[in-house]
């Protein structure tokens, strides 16, 4: 009490707090899953802890319903990467694939340095074919830890089993600030070591050096280990993941946005993976829309350069953020479906609908999406579970 009493004193106790809940610990913490290969035989885990060993490791078995876990389980040996917070000092973040697994199968894993331990998770490969659900979320943005938790908490009460969640960008406010990234975790509490993320980086996640040059949030690459399958530069943020009978790219559009090399060689590598994707279902996610709900705003690169691609190589659905409403619609054919969406708490007014099929403001929204053999079908949400939008697309 009297060093609380003291903090108070100095008008430091809410920051200083704040400050000191930030630091990493021996145990684990901001626990993420992942796919940097194959979603039904392996599975990537990203963790921060105090790692003064640089001892590695994860283990994983299958989950059998019975407590002898460690007798029963695999141990890998991963990797550490450095985050520098400040002059001098940097934290510790870790990663481990488990490979060689089962599809369609549930596994019980822990990760650590080998005497410092995670709680035991679960996770689930993919299957090799058949019906799965995932959750998109729109911008999470502000207010991460008191009202964007709302969301994907409800979104995960509506959809437990869904294999991964999409994250449509700025899922912080300000790039590079390690505190709203505690927040997004906290947030978003123990559903990301137990579903998988999907995310793409929106314009937040982005700021300029000294020579002005555009820089990724350097927690994006060390909290997220995702396909390395995109273009050099661009790798962990333009890339595509395939999950039974979908494929999913992640575009960067901030760089699409400011950098003409950037797009052009985003719209040539998409080009490629849409041509070569045998999938059935094809889903682009990105932040910025193709077709804005503000009438001041006209994303003209997405819409001249990049709605012609999805259109002529079959993409199904565009997921996107950034304007921090809800709209769906398609332009002249009925595919792609364009939605954007915000879970976040920031909110913007939609005073156009030249496009627009359904639309709102001032609410925020999750998205779920089941995938059959023959359909997809998208629902939108109210935090308070009433159903607002649905559709579905069939094959």
């Amino acid at each position: 009490m009297r060093l609380k009493t003291f903090f108070i004193a100095l008008g430091l106790s809410a920051s200083l707090g704040n400050a000191l809940a930030q630091e990493a610990g021996k145990l684990p913490d901001r626990i993420m899953l992942t796919w940097s290969a194959d979603p039904t035989t392996t599975q990537s885990v990203s963790w921060r802890s105090d790692n003064r060993s640089g001892n590695v490791v994860g283990q994983v078995a299958e989950e059998l319903s019975a407590p002898d876990l460690v007798t029963k389980a695999v141990t890998v040996t991963g990797t550490r990467l450095w985050l520098d917070r400040e002059p001098g000092r940097a934290d510790a973040y870790q990663r481990v694939t488990f490979t060689d697994l089962k599809p369609g199968t549930v596994y019980v894993y822990r990760v650590g340095d080998g005497e410092n331990w995670s709680s035991w998770n679960q996770f689930r490969t993919a299957d090799v074919a058949g019906d799965f659900s995932f959750i998109y979320l729109g911008d999470a943005q502000n207010d991460l830890r008191s009202l964007w938790s709302r969301s994907i908490r409800r979104a995960f009460q509506q959809a437990p089993n869904a294999r991964f969640i999409m994250h449509g960008g700025d899922l912080i406010n300000r790039s590079n600030t390690d505190n709203e990234w505690a927040e997004w975790f906290e947030g978003a509490s123990f559903i990301h070591q137990m579903i998988p993320a999907v995310p793409t980086p929106g314009n937040h996640e982005y700021t300029r050096n000294e020579a002005r040059d555009l820089v990724l949030d350097p927690h994006w690459k060390v909290q997220f280990n995702l396909p390395t399958n995109g273009p050099d530069g661009l790798k962990e943020s333009v890339y595509y993941m395939d999950y039974q009978d979908l494929r999913v790219i992640s575009l960067n559009s901030q760089m699409i946005m400011l950098d003409s090399i950037s797009a052009e060689i985003q719209l040539n590598w998409l080009t490629d993976v849409l041509k070569s994707s045998k999938k059935k279902w094809n889903i682009v996610l990105m932040h910025h829309p193709v077709l804005s709900t503000a009438k001041s705003r006209d994303n003209t690169i997405l819409r001249e350069r990049f709605k012609p691609v999805f259109e002529q190589y079959g993409v199904d659905v565009v997921l996107q953020g950034h304007d921090h409403t809800y709209a769906r619609g398609s332009i002249g054919k009925a595919r792609p479906v364009y939605l954007l969406s915000v879970a976040g708490p920031k909110m913007y007014d939609s005073d156009s609908d030249r496009w627009m099929q359904v639309a709102t403001s001032h609410t925020q929204l999750y998205q779920v999406i089941h995938i059959t053999p023959k359909s997809l079908k998208l629902q939108a949400y109210k935090l308070n579970g009433e159903l607002f939008d649905s559709f579905e697309l069939k094959k």
